[in-house]
Formats: structure tokens, sequence, C-alpha cells
């Protein structure tokens, strides 16, 4: 993991993802030993703190984009404004995508914060990205299939998914694994996902792509997320940001620690993973990759993912990595210059 080392303002500490989950399992052993399954079941919850309102709830307006009326996969089977389908604005290249916007509704995922010191949630910012990327898309001919359009989560909960409108463990399982059945069902001809890191320090940095190796389709899953890590970056480096470059991984490498036995066994993340008796039965059935183009938990990266001028360039190099990997082959020997960051001359504001 890279550390930032150009001097900027400190701000204070904001506990990310990664940690809140350590200590929530940590609560979770102490209420299995001490009190009886109901409290450890509320313990466990607790890895994923309340969000900003129920499923359908207004966005803070930084996350807040003009949207077209789309159409229900399965009105039944997921949220409204979960998993919605949306033409092309252009011509029909017959090809659909399948972007997820990671956490959503009660689950807001990692916590961070801005130069400015503001708190921002991956919820919050991960959607307006997801919601750009389409609209670039539709306008190049694309079929766009989006896991959610506002603040709700994907899955309609079923008993023991949330408590005390917190998710469970078994929830936080479900919602998930809900973004590859919404795939599935559109048919989908490829899935990107769209998260934000976060790290145990404040100087953590960079973007990571990962990809599964133990999928039928895994030659097209790395070409994609090499396409991703690639765009992306170059996209965010040509306005000066100089994020480093974390490189394409292996999915067992992303994620923070499990949140339960079986999940540290099935060691792939479940959007892209492969099925595992027991554990998880609907996995995707398209080449995949999921992006992590900052760190929220570094104030600089955060402000760039929490400003629409850095989402709209993070989704415009999506857009373009998708477009060149249904393009025909580039000839031997091109290859993008995106790892060759150019810090922004200090004193300049991120985002533009």
């Amino acid at each position: 993991m890279h550390k930032r080392t150009v001097p900027r303002a400190q701000g204070p500490a904001v506990g990310p993802l990664w940690m809140r989950r350590r200590h929530a399992l940590a609560l979770v052993a102490a209420a299995a030993a001490a009190a009886a399954a109901v409290a450890a079941v509320a313990a466990v919850a607790a890895v994923v703190t309340q969000s900003s309102g129920a499923s359908g709830a207004t966005l803070r307006a930084s996350s807040a984009r003009p949207l077209a009326t789309g159409h229900a996969i399965d009105a039944k089977h997921f949220e409204p404004g979960a998993c919605v389908e949306y033409p092309p604005k252009s011509g029909d290249r017959h090809l659909t995508v399948f972007l997820d916007a990671g956490h959503g509704g009660i689950d807001p995922g990692g916590v961070g914060e801005t130069q400015s010191g503001q708190t921002i949630e991956e919820a919050d910012e991960t959607l307006p990205v997801e919601l750009d990327a389409m609209n670039l898309l539709r306008a190049k001919g694309f079929t766009v299939v989006v896991s959610r359009t506002g603040a709700e989560t994907v899955l309609r909960p079923l008993p023991g998914d949330v408590s005390g409108n917190l998710f469970t463990v078994q929830g936080v399982h479900d919602d998930v694994a809900a973004r590859d059945v919404c795939a599935n069902m559109a048919k989908a001809d490829v899935l990107v996902g769209i998260y934000f890191d976060a790290g145990d320090s404040s100087y953590d940095a960079g973007a990571v792509t990962g990809y599964d190796t133990a999928r039928p389709f895994s030659a097209q899953n790395l070409r994609l997320a090499t396409l991703v890590q690639n765009d992306v970056l170059a996209a965010m480096n040509a306005q000066g940001w100089g994020i480093p470059n974390l490189g394409v991984v292996d999915d067992s490498q992303l994620g923070g620690p499990a949140l339960s036995t079986a999940a540290a066994d099935y060691g792939h993340l479940l959007l892209l993973g492969p099925s595992d008796p027991g554990w998880f039965t609907a996995p995707s059935e398209m080449p995949g990759a999921l992006i992590e183009p900052l760190f929220i938990t570094d104030p600089y990266e955060g402000s760039l993912a929490a400003r629409p001028s850095g989402q709209a360039v993070i989704a415009g190099g999506l857009a373009q990595a998708i477009e060149q990997y249904f393009a025909p082959a580039a000839p031997r020997g091109q290859s993008s210059e995106a790892a060759k960051p150019t810090r922004t001359p200090k004193g300049s504001t991120p985002g533009g």
C-alpha cells in the first residue's frame, strides 16, 4: 500500500472502514461470550453504521445528478430505484454494461474526510461516478444497467438481513450478491464495480483495480481490469493530481478483514468471485473488474472523490476503458502513460 509523502494539512483522524470492521468483530466476540445470541447479532450489525435515511432518500447535493426514467429489471426483487436499465441515447451497439455504485442505503461504506474537514461516506461518492459513467456510455451506444440510482440498498431485505436499521453480516452478504443477480438478470456483457478505498492511515493513497482469477473468463477479467486501471489513472493524472498507481491485483488482495469464517474461507470479492456451495450461489456470469480509484481517508484524495469535477474525471476514464474493451485489440507495443503521476503545484486546489 502506497503512503502519501507530499506535505499537506493535517485533519482530525477518521476511523476507516477496515478499522471499523475489526472493531465490530471484537465486539461480536465479546457479546458471544457474555450475552445472548441477539446481542451478538446487534454487535455484528454495527459493522455497517447507519446512513442518512431509508431507501429512496435524497442524497447530498454533491451526489445529485439529473436522471432519466429507466426500466426496473425486477421491481419485486430489488428496492425501488435499484437495478435499473437505461437504453442507448445514440445508436445501439447491442451491448449491455452493468455498473455497481458500491454500498448504499443503510450501508455507507468507508468513512473519510476532505481537506476542509468535511466527513464523507463512500456510498455518497460512488453513486455520482456511476451515474456520470452511465450517461457517457449511453451516449456511446451502450445499454447500461446500474445497481442503484439513489441512496437505496439494492436488495429488498429479508428476515435476518437487518437488525435495528443496520445490516447484519448476512445482510451485507445478500446486498452485494443482489448486484450479481441484477447483472445476470440484465444479461450484461461486462460488470464494473465502483468503490473507494479506506486505509489505516490518512497517508494511504493510490488507485487499485481488482479482478478474479478463478473464473472461466479470467483472461477477459484481467484485460478489463487493466484497461480500467490504466484509463482511470491516466484521466486523473492528466489533471495533475499525482495519484499513485497501486496496480491491477487479484481480488483476494482487496477488501478488509473477513466478517465471518465463511467469508474468510471464500477468499474472493462476492461481486467478482465464483460460486461456493453453502456460501454464494449466484455469481456474476460475465467478465468483471472493481476499481478503487482513491482513498477517501486521505483528505487530498477524499476531496477529489467528493467533488463533482473529480467524479466526472473518474467516470470519463471508466467509459473510455469500457469502450476500449469492446474495440478491436490494439497493436502490440502500445501502452498507457497512466503510471506517471505529476503532482499539482503546491497551493492548487484538487479537482478543479
